[in-house]
């Protein structure tokens, strides 16, 4: 089966940044488009980035300026850079390979002063 495993996630202060890794043990990793979703308690999952096969990177109006997904196809790794945090990036991230809908486990991201 495959799997996701995400990891980087911690307590941060607001205007602090973090990175984001999600390791995809995915033999079609390098053809897939993968994204980064994130949800809090009692809301839906919302979408935050994604980025194509072939490197093509669309975000969520929260996180444009702020936030670049990028990949590894060499490490089957794609990831989030966070910049500038806001209390409201609150939530626990999610990695999806979009070409199969599977998903990770999450990690959690906890942003306050």
């Amino acid at each position: 089966q495959v799997r996701l495993v995400e990891s980087g996630g911690g307590l941060m202060q607001p205007g602090e940044s973090l990175r984001l890794s999600c390791t995809v043990s995915d033999s079609i990793f390098s053809v897939s488009a993968m994204s980064w979703y994130r949800q809090v308690p009692g809301k839906q999952r919302e979408l935050v980035a994604a980025i194509t096969s072939g490197g093509s990177a669309d975000y969520a109006d929260s996180a444009k300026g702020r936030f670049t997904i990028s990949r590894d196809n060499a490490k089957a790794t794609v990831y989030l850079q966070m910049n500038n945090l806001k209390p409201e990036d609150t939530a626990v991230y999610y990695c999806r390979n979009d070409l199969f809908d599977f998903w990770g486990q999450g990690t959690q991201v906890t942003v306050s002063s």
